[in-house]
């Protein structure tokens, strides 16, 4: 393995809207227009997942308007 035994995400192909990553013994799909519009099959990507507190925040008040007027009809 590379970059210090840490699995890559490689680029394994393009399905129509889907990118086909492989992640050492796994595959999955991920929406094409998450990857670079350069990015080629082969090429190794890297994911940053951040959380958007703002909007979660925005999410769960609205659900929580939408239960009191369902609920306290």
């Amino acid at each position: 393995m590379f970059k210090g035994d840490i699995e890559m995400l490689i680029i394994d192909r393009f399905e129509e809207d889907w990118a086909v990553i492989e992640f050492g013994q796994k595959i999955f799909n991920i929406p094409k227009f998450l990857i670079p519009p350069n990015a080629r099959e082969g090429d190794v990507i890297n994911i940053q997942i951040t959380l958007d507190r703002e909007a979660t925040d925005v999410r769960a008040k609205a659900n929580k308007q939408l239960a009191d007027e369902i609920f306290n009809d």
